[in-house]
Parts: C-alpha cells; structure tokens; sequence
C-alpha cells in the first residue's frame, strides 16, 4: 500500500485512490497501476502532432496552414510556406518546431499552425 498515491495521469487529479492492487481517479474514473506508471514515466517520449493530427518528427517538411504575424516583419509569413528540416524542442510558450524559413530565417512555430508536406 503507497502513502502518497501520485495524481490521476488523465486528469492530473489529486484525490486519487487506492482500490486493491490499482489507483483510481474519483473525478474521470480512470484506473491504473501506480507501481509501473511511476516505472514508465521517464520512458514516455513526447508526442507533436501537426493542425490535423499527423505525427510529426525531426527533419519533417511542413507547411504553414495559415498566414503568420511576425514582430519586427512587415509580411510575416504566408500560408503555404513549405519548411524543410523541422527540429522538435521542448516546448518554450507553446513552440514546438525550431526550423529556418526560406527567405525569412530561424523561427520557432507552433504544431497547430503545421501540417505535414
């Protein structure tokens, strides 16, 4: 029997509890094994999806779905720019691709605003 049961991985509950071998979420009834989840937590790899839910890995090519506004840029960058050679980063204020646009340079993108080209 744990002490401190961890929260709810679904909902990020913090009034779980223990019912027999299994952790369960009195606010989305989700069950689980605390004892794997706490062993699988540092395997779990990030998951970016692109505006319409293709999975996305670096070096992809994508294309912008909607024309961007970029401080400091009187045109910003147009709907259907394609860019090579993404780069995912942890995310820094929802940006999740570094990559380098034709003709404009370095730019960090958000994956809703990408799809896969």
């Amino acid at each position: 029997m744990m002490e401190n049961l961890p929260p709810c991985p679904e909902c990020a509950c913090e009034y779980t509890y223990e019912m027999n071998s299994l952790a369960v979420c009195p606010e989305c009834a989700h069950e689980w094994n605390p004892e794997s989840a706490t062993e699988d937590a540092g395997t779990a790899e990030r998951v970016v999806k692109d505006a319409v839910g293709n999975v996305l890995r670096d070096g992809d090519t994508v294309v912008v779905v909607k024309t961007l506004k970029v401080k400091g840029s009187p045109s910003g960058i147009k709907a259907g720019t394609k860019v090579r050679n993404i780069r995912l980063i942890d995310p820094v204020d929802g940006h999740d691709i570094d990559c380098r646009v034709e003709g404009f340079g370095a730019v960090q993108l958000k994956s809703g605003v990408v799809k896969k080209g």
